[in-house]
């Protein structure tokens, strides 16, 4: 669900980091996960790496958003998978993420995400789809040649995926106007020593007249009670 993308991006940009420009990665220079190439894409056409270290929040959201959330329809996908496809595009494409999950839900692998593979996500257990997905992504991180390299971290980066998205397909929101828990018992003692359980009273209801006749009725019914209490104990030591 779309309300995920920006708990999605925050994970995202932890494993992303912030510059690098490592010789050894084929992506080249980066800052939070935007490479150069796709800065002067989408941004600014002869941009210098200068330029890239100072890219702005609202640009980085705006193209994590609409280049790989929106590509790989984060929008309508399940809690958890959303997030799930969402670190698998950032990392090694849309296409492949796309694949990944049809193959997940068996379904036609054209790398384009429509009805048929949202349907099929939506039948499935979302953990189901997050280990496969998940499982998929790392055997396709082990086969690449800069594995040696980068093989720790992206394992890393997979294992924390994989946490984070069954934790996210996991939430459940509290439907709207359910009922409140149930008061815990309150323990009493008897005259004779037993002990009584006796239900708490139903908190009084919020706002106006209402509530404060509430209270002052649960106050009255306190003191009375107390009061019994006291009077069968009083003529109880008598006899």
């Amino acid at each position: 669900m779309d309300r995920n993308f920006a708990r999605a991006l925050a994970l995202v940009l932890k494993s992303e980091g912030g510059w690098s420009d490592n010789p050894a990665d084929p992506g080249g220079a980066t800052m939070k996960g935007v490479t150069l190439a796709n800065f002067r894409r989408y941004v600014k056409a002869d941009a210098t790496k200068a330029d890239l270290r100072g890219i702005s929040g609202a640009q980085v959201a705006a193209i994590y958003r609409r280049f790989y959330w929106d590509a790989v329809l984060g929008a309508e996908l399940p809690d958890g998978v959303d997030y799930a496809m969402f670190d698998f595009a950032v990392n090694s494409g849309p296409g492949r993420a796309a694949k990944y999950l049809q193959a997940a839900v068996d379904v036609a692998q054209d790398g384009r995400i429509g009805p048929a593979t949202l349907a099929a996500a939506k039948a499935k257990p979302a953990g189901v789809i997050i280990d496969a997905l998940c499982d998929a992504r790392l055997t396709f991180l082990q086969r690449l040649p800069t594995w040696k390299t980068f093989g720790r971290g992206w394992s890393d980066r997979v294992r924390s995926v994989r946490v984070q998205a069954l934790l996210m397909s996991a939430q459940r929101p509290a439907a709207p106007g359910a009922a409140p828990a149930p008061q815990p018992a309150r323990v009493e003692t008897s005259t004779g020593g037993a002990p009584t359980v006796q239900p708490m009273p139903p908190a009084p209801p919020s706002g106006g007249k209402t509530a404060a006749a509430a209270g002052i009725l649960v106050l009255i019914a306190g003191a009375l009670a107390a009061f019994c209490h006291h009077v069968t104990g009083f003529f109880g030591s008598l006899f």
